[in-house]
């Protein structure tokens, strides 16, 4: 990667932990300039990037819905293995 304009320092990474509330040893703090920097020219890598076109519209591809004549209450229930007053009656729960 390239050098970057403005290099991280040891003191914005102390910076930086300290406004994470990370605590960095000393050679934590003398790595991580040189990650920063990578990351950050990554960043510069993709404001080169060219823009695309712009998506292109979303059409709904689903079936419309339909309005059907549902079940009876009587058919509802008729496989129901117990049902009162109209009802499915479950398990009692303690």
């Amino acid at each position: 990667m390239s050098e970057s304009p403005e290099r991280v320092t040891t003191e914005d990474v102390e910076h930086v932990a300290s406004l994470a509330r990370v605590d960095l040893d000393e050679s934590e703090a003398e790595a991580f300039p040189d990650q920063f920097a990578d990351i950050l020219d990554y960043f510069a890598a993709l404001d080169e990037v060219p823009e695309t076109e712009s998506e292109p519209e979303l059409v709904n591809v689903m079936r419309a819905d339909e309005t059907r004549e549902g079940l009876t209450q009587e058919a509802a229930l008729s496989n129901a293995p117990e049902s009162e007053a109209g009802y499915f009656v479950g398990p009692r729960v303690s």
